[in-house]
């Protein structure tokens, strides 16, 4: 079975109808067959990213709708995930790696996840494989 990470860029392409991933993100949306895992740290950053008061109420029921689906893992936020991301991300003071970014990469290595879902070409410096690619 196949198998991604969801990134908060793909999401934030999914919810926006004006990012110009957005027609991409609903294509490949659309046509994953798999399993989908992300993090709390990803729904952290997309909730700060939709944190104006004209999208809480979407965000919220767009979490909601997250949670209800059965083909997505959301791996809860720990300190153990934490400190290895923080490690990651000290080490890699060469590349302007967020520390979601970080600990996304970690979560990833952990699990033997290689595709993920975003445009970030963080994901492919750190060597994993970009789903959405116009």
């Amino acid at each position: 079975m196949k198998h991604a990470f969801a990134d908060s860029a793909y999401y934030i392409a999914l919810l926006n109808p004006r990012d110009s991933l957005h027609a991409l993100a609903h294509a490949v949306s659309r046509d994953f067959r798999g399993q989908v895992t992300t993090s709390e740290y990803v729904l952290v950053e997309l909730a700060n990213h939709f944190s104006a008061r004209e999208n809480r109420t979407m965000f919220s029921q767009f979490l909601k709708t997250l949670k209800s689906q059965p083909e997505l893992d959301i791996v809860p936020a720990s300190q153990d995930l934490f400190h290895e991301g923080m490690r990651l991300y000290e080490d890699r003071a060469d590349k302007d790696w967020s520390l979601t970014d970080c600990i996304s990469f970690v979560l990833m290595a952990r699990n033997g996840i290689q595709e993920v879902l975003t445009a970030d070409h963080h994901f492919e410096q750190a060597g994993f494989s970009v789903l959405l690619k116009r």
